[in-house]
C-alpha cells in the first residue's frame, strides 16, 4: 500500500492542508508513527500526540485548528469523521492482505463437498462430505468446516475456527481464531440414581450475513431447530451462548459475557462484559446491560440502560449505591435505626 496524501483525500472524501504528494505505506498509531505513516486523532485526550508526532499524514476532523505548532512536515487530511475515515482504511489495508486463492496441499477436502470460486484453503483444512463453501472465501490453518455445514460468499474463518455438522454461517461474516459454531448444548437430564443422561442436541446454528465472532467464543446447537445470531450481530473473545437462544440483528456484545439456553435478544442491543443473562428470558430491544451485571428476569421495556446484579435500571442502581455509601459512613445506632425503619414491618400471626 503506497498512496499519496491526494489520492488518499479522494478515497476518504477529504481536503488535504499541507502536501498534497506526500507518500505513505503504512498506518499507524499518532503516537508511534514513523516517517511514511498515515495515523488519525479522533479522541481530543490524543492531540497532544500531534504536535510531536513523525506521522506523515494525520486524518483529523474538518473543524480540527491545531492549539500549537504542528511538525514542518506533517499534512492533515481534513474529514467529516476521522475515525469512521481511517477504519475504511484498515478495510482497504486488509483487502490487500487478503490469503491468495487455492488449496493447500495438507488441506482435506470431501469429494461431495463443494467450494466456490476464488478461495483460499490454507494448510491443515477440512471440508467434510456434503458441506458448501461459497465464493471468495478464506478458511485459514486447521479450519474444520463438518458435515453439511455451509459457509457464505467473503467470509473468513481464521485459524482453528469450526463449524460443525449441519450449521449455517452467512455471507461477508468474520470468525476469529478458535471460535466453535455448533458445539452440543448443556443438555443432561437427571436420573434416578442421581447421574444424568445426556439429551441429543439435534438443531444447528444460523449466523446471518455481516456477524462478527471473536476468538474462542463457542455458539451451542440448538436441542431442536436453531439457535440464531441475526444480521449484523459482532460477538468479542470468550462469549458462550448457549442451545436456542437467539440474538437480535445489530446486537454487540463485549467480552465474557453467558447467555443461557432458550433465552431471546433484541435488536441493536449493546451488552458489556462479564454480563450473566439466565435461560429463558427476554431482552427488549436497545436494551444496555452494564459490564459484571447478572440479569435474571426479563427486560420487557426497550432502550432502557441497566446495571447490577440483579440488573435494574441504571437511576435504581445509582440510588441504591449512593444510599449504601450514606449508610456507611453513618455511627452504628443510627445504622441499625435506618435499616430496621427501611425493612417492612413482621407480620405476625393472627390468633
Amino acid at each position: 500500500m503506497e498512496q499519496t496524501a491526494s489520492e488518499l483525500a479522494v478515497l476518504l472524501d477529504g481536503s488535504v492542508a499541507g502536501n498534497p504528494e506526500v507518500r505513505v505505506r503504512r498506518l499507524a498509531k499518532i503516537e508511534s508513527a514513523g516517517p511514511g505513516s498515515v495515523s488519525f486523532l479522533a479522541n481530543p485526550e490524543y492531540e497532544k500526540h500531534i504536535y510531536s508526532t513523525k506521522a506523515s499524514v494525520v486524518i483529523v476532523a474538518s473543524d480540527f485548528a491545531p492549539s500549537a505548532a504542528l511538525p514542518a512536515d506533517l499534512t492533515l487530511l481534513k474529514v467529516e469523521d476521522p475515525y469512521r475515515a481511517f477504519a475504511r482504511l484498515l478495510e482497504a489495508y486488509d483487502a490487500i492482505l487478503k490469503r491468495k486463492e487455492g488449496v493447500h496441499p495438507t488441506a482435506t477436502v470431501d469429494d461431495h463437498a463443494v467450494v466456490g470460486e476464488g478461495c483460499y484453503i490454507g494448510p491443515g483444512v477440512v471440508v467434510e462430505h456434503g458441506a458448501v463453501i461459497g465464493d471468495r472465501v478464506e478458511l485459514h490453518a486447521h479450519v474444520h468446516v463438518s458435515r453439511d455445514a455451509r459457509i457464505g460468499d467473503d467470509t473468513v474463518l481464521h485459524s482453528g475456527v469450526r463449524v460443525l455438522d449441519r450449521c449455517v454461517v452467512g455471507q461477508s461474516c468474520t470468525l476469529q481464531a478458535g471460535a466453535v459454531v455448533g458445539s452440543d448444548g448443556f443438555g443432561f437430564a437427571p436420573k434416578d440414581d442421581g447421574s444424568y443422561a445426556k439429551v441429543p442436541q439435534t438443531g444447528n446454528v444460523i449466523v446471518e450475513d455481516h456477524c462478527d465472532i471473536g476468538a474462542h467464543t463457542t455458539i451451542d446447537r440448538a436441542t431442536l431447530g436453531s439457535t440464531v445470531l441475526k444480521k449484523g450481530c459482532k460477538l468479542d473473545n470468550l462469549i458462550q451462548i448457549a442451545h436456542n437462544v437467539v440474538i437480535g440483528e445489530a446486537t454487540v456484545i463485549a467480552a465474557q459475557t453467558g447467555i443461557a439456553g432458550s433465552t431471546t435478544v433484541g435488536a441493536r442491543c449493546m451488552i458489556g462484559g462479564q454480563v450473566g443473562i439466565g435461560g429463558h428470558l427476554t431482552i427488549a430491544d436497545g436494551s444496555k446491560i452494564a459490564a459484571k451485571s447478572g440479569v435474571s428476569a426479563s427486560l420487557i421495556q426497550e432502550g432502557l440502560t441497566y446495571q447490577g446484579n440483579p440488573a435494574v435500571p441504571v437511576k435504581q442502581f445509582q440510588t441504591f449505591q449512593i444510599a449504601l455509601r450514606r449508610l456507611v459512613r453513618m455511627p452504628l445506632t443510627e445504622r441499625l435505626e435506618a435499616i430496621e425503619n427501611a425493612l417492612p414491618a413482621p407480620q405476625h400471626p393472627t390468633r
